[in-house]
């Protein structure tokens, strides 16, 4: 598995059953074509998503987040940089616990101010502009790789809400 691996079944699955092709992964990911198909060959291989490569195994990838996700794809926060909020500072974490420093994406077209986090895949930043239930997944994966306690198990029923219950 690599990092952009989740960032495509993430966005998978917050297409919400509308169909896709590999192309449109691809555009609205701002990954390459070619990386798309290698990430679900990967995803198969891992069990994470069925032979025909559309249907993903949500409980499946539910407790690959839950228990490994931050062993496998850890992350620290750098310096000061301008970005998109991340993490406890995305509005829905930070509206519950109030964070004090801000996390963020790096992003120079951004006014947020907070210490730096290195998302998934470097064009989450441009996806989560156009895909705000991607973004969404996106930060609470970031609480799930740089949260404390309390706030992981928050992002984990936020998540479980989006992949199990297929909520959007």
């Amino acid at each position: 598995m690599r990092p952009q691996d989740i960032v495509v079944l993430l966005k998978i699955i917050a297409l919400n059953g509308r169909t896709w092709q590999n192309k449109d992964l691809a555009n609205e990911l701002y990954i390459s074509g070619s990386e798309i198909s290698k990430s679900l060959a990967r995803s198969e291989f891992a069990g994470l998503i069925g032979h025909d490569k559309r249907k993903v195994f949500r409980l499946s990838l539910m407790e690959f987040i839950q228990y490994g996700l931050h062993y496998v794809f850890p992350a620290r926060a750098g310096g000061m940089s301008n970005g998109i909020l991340t993490g406890h500072s995305h509005p829905v974490v930070a509206e519950k616990f109030h964070p004090e420093l801000k996390y963020v994406w790096p992003d120079a077209s951004s006014y947020d101010r907070g210490l730096s986090i290195q998302p998934l895949y470097p064009t989450v930043v441009k996806a989560v502009k156009e895909d705000t239930t991607l973004y969404k997944l996106l930060a609470m994966i970031d609480v799930i790789r740089v949260g404390r306690v309390r706030e992981m198990k928050f992002a984990i029923e936020e998540l479980k809400k989006h992949i199990l219950d297929g909520a959007s």
